[in-house]
């Protein structure tokens, strides 16, 4: 009995050890990796996506380029069925290394915090080039291309702003804008294609 207790214990050792790996930051790159900010199209009336009991309600065409600041995966929420994974992203001077040696970051209860001792870049700077963003996958091969997403890489990813609700009064509405934070200021994202964005 005792022995199949160890290979039990060694096996869930080996199996957080390979996650570590997996999702180990790849060598950093100089300088502001991705100049450009996120691309959104609002959209008016919206169209309805079935989602099991969830529904969705398109509000904005949505694409961006951005780099993964820090992810936060989920499986015991009351949203993780929708959305496994949060990713922390910048984009502008939030994708510098330089500046993001400076920044600790962190993801907890579907919040990005961030700490600071000296600001490298203006406050503000922090809250407008990074966000934290909700992943929905629109399909099983998104939901395996946002498992290897790493912190570190440079990604691209479309779909749409969404809000989500469902029967039973359970809601969770999308931000529209870059520029607010605190509750409510995460995106909420259906996504139909995600990848390494090409350099």
């Amino acid at each position: 009995m005792r022995k199949w207790v160890f290979i039990l214990i060694a096996v869930l050792v080996g199996l957080v050890v390979l996650h570590k790996w997996r999702q180990r930051p790849p060598p950093p790159a100089a300088g502001v990796l991705v100049t450009g900010a996120p691309m959104q199209e609002d959209i008016a009336g919206g169209t309805r996506l079935q989602l099991g009991q969830v529904t969705l309600v398109t509000r904005a065409r949505f694409e961006l380029t951005a780099r993964v600041l820090s992810r936060e995966d989920y499986r015991f929420d009351a949203g993780a069925s929708l959305v496994p994974v949060d990713l922390a992203l910048g984009w502008g001077p939030m994708s510098d290394s330089a500046v993001l040696d400076k920044i600790s970051i962190s993801q907890a209860n579907r919040f990005y915090y961030w700490h600071v001792d000296d600001f490298p870049i203006p406050r503000r700077d922090i809250e407008t080039s990074s966000a934290n963003m909700h992943m929905i996958p629109a399909d099983d091969a998104v939901h395996r291309a946002l498992d290897r997403v790493r912190p570190g890489e440079v990604i691209h990813l479309r779909g749409f702003l969404v809000d989500a609700s469902r029967p039973d009064g359970w809601q969770w509405h999308t931000s529209m804008s870059r520029d607010d934070t605190g509750n409510g200021a995460c995106e909420l994202v259906y996504v139909e294609d995600i990848g390494e964005a090409s350099h």
